[in-house]
């Protein structure tokens, strides 16, 4: 039986090992964090407070975990994982049935009534008020100018060619794209940067609109699909509800799991990986692990770290050595959490704060968590959970600070005080200071001296221009590969499905090099209706002759307006 020495037991560390461990493969998984597997995915408990039992904490979080409907590969992966509920049942689909779906979603503006609209396709009379009233109810500020070029701009994502998004969506920032500097603030504050900052920690001026782009169409397919659930959250924290089964399944097929134990080095001779160097972070001991084959799942900023290190891998393949270029495209996209007295159920779904300095998201989970009991966590009076993730951390807030010089207790203040301006608007009160119990600032946030605050896992972004420095889960290294969200992949975004699928990729490359049959591990591209296919053809043939894309308006649409002529003539 071939060893596989996976280095990083995140989603992709674990992805790759449950696939190999499926196919037989003998799997040992060596993760950092010393009390936590599962990466950013993990939930934690909040220190001090198991107040009332020694065992029962506080849930906390890197950042809440969404499920969108275009999922493919991490939901797939959840299937094949077994889950028993609290009552002994067995779910049928695995930890996947623990995803419930969200209804709304919330944009809260400074000193305005929210604009509330559906995630997914109207099933409703409740829906279809909720989407008029969104459509034609809100005042949004933005002017009929705004709109039309926004829509005419989503269309024209829609409906160019895939050589077009590649060869020179890759190269034009969101920003340029949509044309922010030419319209209104609104525009620019609403639209342009509200969708890329609070989705992923991207920022519209250097984002680049193929991945951007790509990912936006996928959402607004997605409601668009009658049979799609656009949006969904696990019914209960991440590690009780998919880590902690996860790993139970891993370790059901034999896969050695070891946390506390961090790579400093690879050994190379000949151009093949002869072994890795660990050192445990807790007591220092060091060892070196050896396999067939070695499985490098770390962040970009790690595997860049490591590669240059050591010369002798970049000279087996230089085309690692860009992975250092990619290593400074990282954000920080970090939650802190509220527990409430109160369970404020803010919206039945997310909340964007398109106003908030920081690039606020949050989500009411309580309403979501069914039977998770908080009676015995923190001094038993915790009824609700607010989680917040911080996407702008070097933006002045009200305090007059940037997210990464506060202190923690200055974070949680100012994050609090932008919650309150956006939600406590024309005499509503949905917060309140007295409400505020306990508070969770992730603990990847470190004070280092009187610097500036640390981030020891950010979010790696795609800017513009970089497809070209991500690297194959395979390299010229016989028996290295790679699988992070910066290995070229469909879903090209920091996402657990983007680091599930380059897991596959990995697993599939490392079968093939085993010589023996092996089932595939499935990967699927981004999924675009067949009714675009002939205006992406027309594209492309406008494309291949040099030529910019041109609008195309549908035939429906030609249809339908002549049908209003006739009505408004008769």
């Amino acid at each position: 039986m071939k060893k596989v020495i996976v280095i990083g037991g995140g989603v992709a560390g674990m992805s790759a090992a449950q696939e190999l461990a499926e196919r037989g493969m003998q799997v040992e998984v060596y993760e950092r964090n010393p009390w936590y597997a599962g990466g950013k995915a993990r939930s934690v408990n909040v220190p001090d407070t198991n107040l009332l039992h020694p065992d029962k904490y506080l849930p906390g979080e890197h950042g809440f975990r969404f499920f969108p409907g275009f999922y493919k590969h991490i939901t797939d992966s959840m299937k094949r994982i077994p889950f028993t509920n609290e009552n002994g049942e067995k779910n049928a689909n695995g930890v996947y049935d623990n995803l419930m779906q969200l209804d709304r979603v919330m944009i809260a503006e400074y000193g305005k009534l929210p604009i509330i609209s559906i995630v997914n396709f109207p099933h409703t009379i409740s829906d279809f008020k909720v989407l008029f009233h969104s459509a034609f109810g809100s005042n949004t500020g933005l002017t009929k100018a705004d709109i039309e070029f926004f829509a005419e701009r989503v269309w024209q994502l829609m409906t160019s060619c895939s050589e077009r998004r590649m060869n020179e969506y890759e190269r034009l920032g969101w920003w340029e794209y949509m044309d922010a500097d030419g319209h209104s603030e609104i525009y620019q504050h609403l639209l342009v940067e509200g969708l890329t900052r609070t989705l992923v920690a991207a920022k519209a001026k250097l984002a680049s609109t193929k991945t951007g782009g790509d990912i936006f169409i996928q959402l607004l397919f997605n409601i668009t699909n009658p049979h799609i659930k656009a949006d969904r959250v696990l019914n209960g924290p991440t590690n009780e509800k998919f880590i902690y089964p996860w790993m139970a399944y891993l370790k059901s097929m034999q896969v050695d799991y070891q946390l506390g134990w961090e790579c400093i080095d690879l050994k190379i001779e000949k151009d093949v990986i002869t072994g890795v160097v660990l050192k445990h972070r807790q007591s220092q001991e060091e060892k070196t692990v050896t396999g067939d084959y070695y499985l490098l799942a770390t962040p970009v900023e790690v595997a860049s770290k490591l590669f240059q290190r050591n010369p002798a891998i970049i000279n087996a393949d230089s085309t690692l050595a860009d992975i250092d270029k990619l290593a400074p495209d990282v954000s920080w996209m970090n939650g802190i959490q509220f527990y409430l007295s109160e369970d404020v159920k803010v919206n039945h779904g997310h909340v964007i704060y398109s106003d908030s300095q920081w690039a606020l998201t949050s989500i009411s989970q309580m309403q979501f968590w069914g039977k998770y009991d908080l009676n015995q966590r923190g001094n038993g009076k915790v009824k609700g959970v607010l989680s917040v993730d911080i996407s702008d951390w070097t933006t002045k807030g009200f305090n007059g600070m940037t997210a990464n010089e506060c202190t923690q207790e200055q974070v949680k203040d100012e994050v609090w005080k932008q919650l309150k301006e956006s939600l406590n608007v024309e005499g509503k009160e949905i917060l309140k200071d007295d409400m505020l119990l306990f508070w969770y600032l992730d603990k990847d946030i470190h004070k280092v001296g009187y610097e500036k605050d640390v981030n020891f896992e950010p979010l790696l972004v795609n800017l513009v221009n970089t497809w070209s420095l991500r690297p194959q889960a395979y390299t010229q290294i016989s028996n290295l590969f790679l699988a992070a969200d910066y290995v070229k992949t469909y879903t090209d975004l920091a996402t657990m499905e983007g680091a599930n699928e380059a897991a596959r990729r990995a697993v599939n490359s490392i079968m093939d090099a085993t010589g023996e049959k092996y089932k595939i591990a499935e990967v699927w591209n981004l999924h675009e209706p067949i009714l675009l296919s002939y205006y992406k053809w027309l594209d492309r043939r406008r494309y291949k002759k040099g030529m910019p894309w041109k609008i195309h308006v549908p035939w429906f649409a030609r249809v339908l307006n002549f049908i209003f002529k006739f009505i408004y003539k008769h």
